[in-house]
């Protein structure tokens, strides 16, 4: 019998197989890190969006101001929001409607970061009746 011809016939070595089981679990570790990775940008951005259209939604439930303005601020589930105007200065009326600017900032806790989104608009002052 011919016994280099049985050995290269043999398979991969020990050596092979740990070298290969190392390359496979380095690539399964980043693989599962870029799977969370995503997962966590999909949370934070599903934060975002809620931020958004919750300081929207104050805004468009504020779209024409009382004469003083507006400034309130209030909890809905894990979101603190505020709501405040500030008269613009000088003639950027419109004819005798003055106009305000309206800011809705919303704040969370997204573990120990806080974040915060900010949306400013412009609202007419309610004409006085009289």
């Amino acid at each position: 019998m011919n016994f280099a011809c049985r050995r290269s016939q043999t398979g991969f070595s020990l050596i092979e197989m740990i070298v290969a089981m190392v390359i496979l679990s380095l690539s399964l570790g980043m693989l599962y890190q870029a799977a969370a990775g995503a997962t966590r940008n999909v949370r934070i951005d599903e934060r975002y969006s809620y931020a958004v259209l919750l300081a929207q939604s104050l805004l468009a439930e504020h779209s024409v101001l009382a004469a003083p303005g507006i400034n309130a601020g209030g909890e809905i589930e894990d979101y603190r929001w505020r709501l405040s105007s500030a008269l613009l200065p000088g003639e950027q009326g419109i004819g005798q409607v003055r106009l305000h600017q309206v800011t809705a900032p919303i704040e969370w806790r997204d573990g120990a970061n806080t974040r915060q989104v900010e949306l400013v608009t412009v609202a007419p002052e309610a004409p006085a009746d009289g």
